[in-house]
């Protein structure tokens, strides 16, 4: 005959352990599953950096003024959108087959940097100088010409140029040209995955169609400059920083301000006012010091006298903080 083993526990340890059992299964199951994470896809806020990179589009915008008028040959508005970031995937896939993708090396900035510019632009502004209407003829092959091709050299190198100006009280950039495309399919200038900072500036020519000029940082060339990009405006100490100072200075010469002095101030009843008539007598008590009031601030005392004729306010002191 077979006997069950003996339990070495007594029944209630027994019991009791089963029950801690139970809740480590619980507690197994409860635990959330571990989710797949690739690094560099990670979604990110660029809230604090972001209000250097707009400052940077302010002044990139009026550079480019200086840019494109000469092409279009009239006065052109240019303004800086909202920044954007997005997956360079998502945004290469919303591109035309056909546009101009300009791909520049910014050293010490890291990644590089995609200059867009859409082919109706460049159309329109090679048919106005070669005296058509600004509206080019649909296109046979998806190609520049070799005008076309001339312009967007021309166009490009120099907003990178003013985009480094703009750059410069943060960072001194180098700019090189690494390639320039046509179809985005090729355009394999970032890792699909990679986040991209997306700073778009609206042109509206005075004569012409409106375009829209797009410059794409990587996100992580941006987090490796994110402190002084975060920090205050920068104070300027170049030479013309100091013709502004001087222009100022010169302008503030020849502000008016209205300058009074104050002899006394009697108090008179409300009885004694209303009775006044022509030929009453308000006696005053002139001080020794008389205060002198510029744009009612005192700003200094004096003595009353008379100078060629005239009553005249020889000054005795400066308030505390006016200079002589």
């Amino acid at each position: 005959m077979n006997r069950a083993p003996k339990s070495p526990l007594p029944g209630g340890d027994v019991s009791a352990l089963m029950d801690q059992l139970s809740d480590v299964g619980k507690l197994a199951r409860e635990v959330p599953r571990v989710r797949p994470f690739t690094l560099g896809q990670e979604d990110f806020k660029p809230t604090a950096w972001m209000p250097g990179l707009e400052r940077i589009g302010e002044k990139l915008a009026r550079r480019m003024r200086t840019v494109v008028e000469p092409l279009v040959e009239g006065r052109t508005k240019i303004t800086a959108e909202t920044i954007e970031t997005v997956r360079y995937e998502a945004w290469r896939g919303g591109l035309p087959d056909f546009t101009s993708l300009n791909f520049y090396r910014m050293r010490p900035l890291k990644g590089g940097m995609l200059v867009v510019v859409e082919p109706e632009f460049v159309g329109g502004v090679v048919d106005r100088f070669f005296g058509g209407t600004g509206v080019p003829a649909p296109r046979r092959h998806p190609e520049f010409t070799p005008s076309e091709d001339a312009l967007i050299v021309r166009l490009t190198d120099a907003v990178v140029r003013a985009l480094s100006e703009s750059w410069a009280e943060i960072i001194a950039l180098t700019p090189s040209l690494v390639s320039r495309e046509t179809n985005a399919t090729f355009a394999n200038l970032f890792r699909p995955e990679e986040n991209v900072v997306i700073q778009r500036f609206s042109i509206v020519p005075g004569q012409g169609r409106p375009t829209v000029i797009s410059i794409l940082y990587p996100l992580g060339s941006l987090r490796a400059v994110e402190g002084p990009l975060t920090a205050k405006v920068h104070d300027d100490a170049g030479p013309a920083d100091a013709q502004w100072r001087s222009r100022i200075a010169v302008a503030l010469d020849d502000v008016r301000l209205p300058v009074r002095s104050v002899l006394a101030r009697p108090k008179i009843t409300a009885a004694q006012l209303m009775a006044l008539k022509p030929g009453d007598v308000i006696p005053i008590s002139v001080g020794a010091k008389i205060p002198l009031l510029v744009a009612n601030r005192r700003f200094a005392h004096g003595t009353i006298g008379e100078k060629d004729g005239h009553a005249a306010l020889l000054i005795d002191t400066l308030e505390k903080g006016q200079t002589q």
